[in-house]
């Protein structure tokens, strides 16, 4: 395979400049080499994109991992270069932050590889970076990913790994989100409304996030009695960090006169351990007001953003389009710790656990005249992270709309951010979209935060294949329902009855053998997504294919409401899916293991290389608990499923310890169906010490007794 270096060009301009550097890219002569990377398609927002050529690669690249196969080479210049002969090698690409600057890649219609480094200041320049770009390479790309952002916390000391943060405690607990129940039209009998509804279904949420409406703002722009005016709604500004109105009013059922008292009833009455509520990096999506009399001690000046080439070389936004046009009231950065700290200590006084901030990456195009978006952003981070610290109790924070890198690589105590773009309901060509985008994403932000799948509704005709992902994806569960609108049949395939969720290990991310397969629009591709509980794993399968095309890249135009027929792919599962199988295999194990399929309902013993088929029409999807088989002595092996009826069975197991007899004690988490593979029929079961009956197949060793 012939080798070819090309050069990273970039030219000198006002918001760029650019230097050159040697590597071995995606070229049409190197078809051994494949990439995904992580692109921001929209100022937001990031997704992936696969290739093999050079020229694949979209601006705003902000993660590039290579394949590299068998002749196929890596060089750091042209007089030192590292060959990997019948191997596959990967190599990461990260662009990061350096002083004032940021970095991104992107590649040019020769297959030539660039890198743009700017500030968003023009004040703000410079003649040479030495760090702009990491670049790293390894035999796993798991771990190849993680050891490069561990080296980068370490060198670069401006962000933290997840491993080192502290989670906020609404992971583990399942949740109700107002947005797409209300909008902005949330209001307090919406919300008691909402909550009965799930009481009565017997599934209560035990967290709650009143999203975007409950606060006082204005939109200037819009006159009484006249219709609104386009994109003046992205404008409207903070008035007062109070609530509005809406929550000082009682209501036929609600005897509450302000935030503080509902937030104390719909505790106290429907057994909430946690209130979220919303709002902007900035105040609200259009700032503060200047006028207003409460907000001038923060002096906020109207701003008018100024967008990179890198915002409008992909997509278009039409609430940043919206905001350039009327303006920002923004507050003077001196004044950033003292708007948080009053915001959230009134917030945490009205009995406020926590906050979502919103909008975040709109700061990167208010940097000029401030030292850069780069600056700019690291104060309102620093000034937020040590305003819900003080505030709150926990690290109550999830940040949103902050997927470009001056945030990633700023969030020093940030532990979750949403991971995508919004769950849409009412976009029937983004649901593949969306679970595929978030599982690629997490490989990346996997490592610095805990992913945020967002919201989705129960009673949506995608609820099952939303509802699976997330029981993989080590996140949050939470839900935007419409009162009296749910699916208590998918709720309770991810929710206990205490209200707590079977969380796994990781962030849910693409297998080995998908992480370079365009597993929405190549046609032929199923996605697959693994993670670890504490004694087994889980992989799942999805079907994103037939159902939508990923945004800048040409694909057949699919009508989801004609009659055509959805698309069937097969495929397989394998324990080899699973990279750290090893965390829950230890010296009691066979080397089989046992697969739970829960769709199926099969199990299955497969050896390490062991596949199981699997096919799959349009948004479906199937997921497998994958145990290791543990040999007790000559006459037993065992292996836990969990709680078969829930998404991710084996969540529910908590340890398995073997005594003479032989016997066999397993802790586990909640009630239902819990099932094991056993090799032997047992002679009795007991749950807490009370014998209780049980049901084996002898023919697959299924073993499965009720906890009540």
């Amino acid at each position: 395979m012939e080798r070819r270096v090309v050069l990273l060009l970039v030219k000198l301009s006002k918001w760029k400049f650019m230097t050159e550097f040697s590597l071995i890219v995606p070229c049409e002569n190197c078809r051994a080499c494949k990439f995904t990377c992580l692109f921001r398609h929209k100022i937001w927002w990031m997704i992936p994109r696969f290739g093999s050529l050079g020229s694949d690669i979209p601006i705003e690249t902000q993660m590039l991992l290579l394949e590299v196969r068998e002749e196929s080479a890596v060089s750091v210049d042209d007089s030192s270069r590292q060959s990997v002969d019948n191997s596959t090698l990967y190599v990461l690409l990260l662009p990061v932050l350096e002083g004032q600057f940021r970095t991104t890649l992107q590649g040019t219609p020769t297959n030539e590889l660039q890198f743009c480094v700017e500030s968003g200041d023009v004040q703000v320049q410079t003649s040479r970076v030495t760090e702009a770009v990491f670049i790293n390479s390894g035999d796993n790309p798991f771990e190849l990913i993680r050891n490069s952002i561990m080296i980068l916390e370490k060198h670069k000391g401006t962000f933290t790994h997840i491993n080192h943060k502290k989670k906020p405690t609404h992971l583990d607990w399942f949740g109700w989100c107002t947005w797409d129940a209300f909008y902005k039209d949330v209001n307090p009998q919406g919300i008691k409304e909402g909550l009965e509804s799930f009481l009565e279904g017997g599934c209560p949420p035990k967290f709650l996030i009143i999203d975007d409406g409950w606060q006082d703002t204005i939109n200037e722009f819009q006159k009484d009695g006249q219709p609104l005016i386009e994109g003046t709604q992205f404008s409207t500004r903070l008035i007062s960090i109070k609530e509005s109105s809406k929550f000082m009013e009682s209501g036929v059922d609600i005897q509450c006169n302000d935030l503080h008292q509902f937030v104390q009833f719909i505790k106290g009455k429907y057994d909430l351990k946690l209130v979220y509520v919303w709002h902007a990096l900035i105040g609200y999506w259009g700032g503060l007001l200047p006028s207003s009399e409460e907000l001038k001690k923060y002096n906020p000046k109207m701003r008018y953003p100024v967008q990179s080439p890198g915002n409008v070389g992909n997509l278009r936004d039409i609430a940043l389009d919206s905001i350039e046009k009327y303006g920002v009231g923004l507050l003077d950065p001196r004044k950033i710790g003292d708007f948080y700290n009053d915001l959230h200590s009134y917030l945490s006084k009205s009995g406020i656990d926590g906050v979502k901030v919103d909008v975040q990456n709109l700061v990167e195009t208010l940097g000029a005249g401030y030292g850069g978006r780069v600056e700019l952003t690291r104060q309102y981070q620093r000034a937020l992270e040590e305003s819900v610290a003080r505030n709150f109790e926990e690290n109550n924070l999830i940040c949103c709309m902050s997927l470009n890198s001056d945030s990633i690589y700023s969030l020093r105590k940030s532990a979750s951010a949403r991971a995508s773009e919004d769950f849409m309901p009412r976009e029937p060509a983004f649901q593949t979209l969306h679970v595929a985008s978030v599982a690629f994403n997490s490989l990346l932000l996997g490592e610095i935060v805990v992913p945020d799948w967002d919201m989705f509704q129960s009673n949506h005709y995608t609820a099952e294949f939303h509802g699976a992902a997330r029981a993989l994806g080590g996140c949050a569960v939470y839900v935007s329902d419409k009162p009296g609108m749910h699916d208590f049949k998918i709720l309770k395939k991810l929710v206990l009855p205490d209200g707590s969720i079977l969380r796994a290990k990781y962030a849910g991310r693409p297998t080995r053998d998908c992480l370079f397969l365009d597993t929405v629009m190549d046609g032929k591709s199923l996605l697959k997504i693994w993670n670890l509980n504490k004694l087994s794993a889980v992989v799942g399968v999805f079907n994103c294919q037939g159902s939508g095309n990923w945004p800048l890249k040409d694909g057949p135009e699919y009508n989801l409401n004609s009659s055509s027929k959805p698309l069937v792919l097969s495929g397989h599962v394998s324990p080899l899916d699973i990279d750290y199988l090893g965390e829950v295999t230890d010296e009691s194990s066979c080397g089989d293991l046992a697969v739970y399929s829960f769709h199926t309902g099969s199990l299955s013993r497969l050896s390490k290389e062991g596949r199981i088929e699997v096919s799959l029409s349009t948004l479906e999807c199937e997921i497998f608990t994958i145990s290791p088989i543990r040999v007790l002595d000559e006459t037993l092996e065992f292996a836990p499923i969990g709680l078969i009826d829930m998404f991710n069975s084996g969540g529910a197991t908590e340890s398995v310890s073997f005594t003479p007899g032989p016997m066999v004690k397993v802790e586990a988490r909640g009630c239902g169906r819990f099932g094991a593979y056993s090799s032997k029929k047992p002679i009795y079961c007991t749950v807490d010490g009370k014998k209780e009956e049980f049901v084996y197949d002898a023919d697959k060793g299924l073993l499965v007794v009720k906890l009540e």
